[in-house]
């Protein structure tokens, strides 16, 4: 068949890992409120995604239960083990 080229298939191994690199984007927590599912800020430090559940507890006693969000950056390397 005239005018049909020739496919080819390469296969490859991806690694997922955390991104460690300088430049990574930072690790962010925030707290969800899972009763209204109101949220918190994102921030670098634990403590005020803690803060701000402990906060909206108090001012909604019936809001007992809150998810932890957490944004991790991740980066998929090709050809097997990334070298850390």
């Amino acid at each position: 068949m005239a005018g049909w080229g020739r496919s080819v298939l390469r296969y490859e191994t991806w690694t997922l890992t955390p991104d460690r690199e300088p430049d990574a984007e930072p690790v962010t927590f925030a707290m969800q409120c899972a009763v209204c599912d109101k949220r918190s800020v994102a921030s670098v430090d634990f403590a005020d995604a803690q803060s701000w559940a402990l906060a909206h507890a108090g001012r909604n006693p019936s809001h007992h239960t809150y998810r932890e969000l957490i944004a991790r950056p991740w980066r998929a390397w090709r050809g097997g083990v990334a070298e850390m």
